[in-house]
């Protein structure tokens, strides 16, 4: 197994996309990139299922993707799911089936998520003076955003995509000026609530990422109808072309790929609607995109830079919690999973991390009130926008701080599908124990853990002086106790 390689795929409501890179003097050198058109957003229902004929497309493209990456470590993997596995009813079963293929999790990301590493993706590619605008077309959304340097400063992901607007506007492949004037209005619909904010902003320059920007400004050149780069008017011009015939399948220009043809038309009038409202002057194309963000991360963890520490340690920043306690229990809840995590079979990545933020942030419940804090501090975790952070783990984040404190009620738990379920209560019977041990809040208090373990069960070596002399807290790791045993979990103290 190659320890040098990395690999990032990125699952497309048009097109499935892998980039192989090895890690040069502490730098990505993309080595290899493969696509597959699988078209997974077409054919979707009325109640949001994929078809299965664009699920056996996904799935047969991904069991070549399995053949590349099954020299590559997995921690040196990562495979994100964009606009249609957030969207569709049933894609928990095209995740399973996929991340069975490829031996490996399927994080599906939010939009903002999404908008954030296709800048990075581009900032890491590009050089960039100023502000800049970013735009991706993808096959279901559209991401915009305003970033300077390395730092994104706004970002939105709209619901707008070549493919969905091609379903909707340009059913059967027909092409009118009644069908793309109807496109155009549907996505100035889709930009108004963010055009204030971007236009406040500002930028001086404009890049498009994606292949269907990348497929306009090829037709635009080699049609000869812009001297370089995506301009309004070229589009308008390209718009005269483009009605000129009755039939996608008539369109025949000189850079258009057999592959994109189907879905041209629907990227051409989100672009014109794009260039309308906010507006642009000037698009140039850049090859970073979704793909490069998510490599270009692993180079940043390597350096230790994570973005999700950054996430956390602003959010207890914003939410004033209060650190000295939120440090007793981080301490406390770490030094029990290091303990445990042999006999427990505790994965380092992401678990311990994971419980790290969940110890930092478990009190964040309290900027709204302390009576029903659990339930407060995992709603918080739960809706906000997290960077660095795909949708399991942020609800597996916002789940243990959902259950630490207070009765069990496992029927609450949510669905986890890259976690495995015993992993994750095991990591929440940890934060508990770590939260009922600092109750009393106070620096130096405890005594170093000493836990045996049988199965799932754990006994607690603590001192008789120690305990005599803290009765409270004892009665607070005793309630805890009997939580556990509703559960059936033993949880034995052995006085020393």
């Amino acid at each position: 197994m190659d320890t040098s390689l990395y690999a990032a795929v990125d699952l497309g409501s048009n097109s499935f996309h892998m980039v192989i890179a090895r890690l040069t003097d502490g730098r990505m050198q993309i080595i290899d990139r493969l696509k597959e058109r699988v078209r997974l957003a077409e054919g979707m229902d009325e109640q949001r299922n994929m078809s299965a004929e664009a699920m056996a497309r996904g799935l047969d493209c991904l069991a070549l993707f399995a053949e590349r990456l099954s020299n590559i470590r997995p921690d040196q993997i990562r495979i994100a799911g964009t606009y249609t596995l957030r969207r569709a009813s049933n894609a928990r079963e095209f995740v399973a089936k996929a991340a069975s293929l490829l031996r490996h999790p399927v994080e599906v990301i939010s939009g903002q998520e999404e908008a954030r590493l296709i800048y990075q993706g581009v900032a890491h590619t590009q050089h960039l003076e100023g502000q800049v605008l970013v735009v991706d077309i993808g096959g279901g959304s559209t991401e915009i955003i305003i970033g300077e340097g390395f730092t994104p400063l706004a970002l939105t992901s709209r619901k707008m995509g070549c493919v969905s607007f091609t379903q909707l506007f340009f059913p059967g492949g027909k092409i009118g000026k009644t069908q793309l004037d109807t496109a155009i209005l549907a996505a100035h619909h889709q930009l108004d609530p963010v055009l204030a904010q971007y236009k406040h902003l500002g930028w001086q320059s404009c890049l498009g990422s994606s292949g269907s920007i990348r497929t306009v400004h090829d037709v635009l050149v080699q049609e000869e109808l812009t001297e370089g780069g995506i301009t309004r008017e070229a589009l308008a011009r390209l718009a005269e072309l483009i009605l000129s015939h009755k039939k996608v399948s008539a369109l025949k220009f000189n850079g258009l790929p057999a592959e994109r043809q189907e879905v041209f038309v629907a990227a051409v009038a989100i672009l014109i609607a794009l260039f309308e409202a906010l507006p642009i002057e000037r698009m140039d194309y850049s090859d970073g995109a979704l793909r490069e963000g998510l490599l270009y991360e692993f180079e940043e963890r390597l350096q230790h830079h994570d973005i999700r520490e950054r996430t956390a340690l602003a959010l207890a920043s914003h939410y004033r919690i209060d650190g000295r306690q939120s440090t007793r229990v981080e301490e406390s809840a770490l030094a029990l999973f290091d303990l445990l995590a042999d006999e427990w079979q505790l994965e380092a990545e992401p678990y311990r991390a994971i419980l790290r933020w969940a110890a930092q942030l478990h009190e964040i419940g309290l900027a709204i009130n302390y009576g029903g804090i659990h339930r407060h501090s995992a709603y918080i975790l739960a809706n906000t926008d997290l960077p660095g952070f795909n949708q399991d783990d942020q609800t597996l984040l916002a789940t243990l701080a959902r259950f630490h404190r207070k009765a069990l009620k496992l029927a609450e738990l949510p669905a986890l599908p890259n976690h495995d379920e015993q992993t994750v209560l095991r990591c929440i019977r940890i934060l508990r124990l770590a939260v009922a041990a600092n109750h009393r809040r106070i620096d130096g208090l405890l005594p170093p853990w000493q836990v045996a373990v049988k199965d799932d069960g754990l006994t607690l070596a603590l001192p008789a002086a120690w305990c005599d002399a803290n009765h409270l807290l004892m009665q607070n790791l005793e309630k805890e106790q009997t939580y556990c045993a509703e559960q059936g979990w033993q949880l034995d103290f052995q006085l020393t």
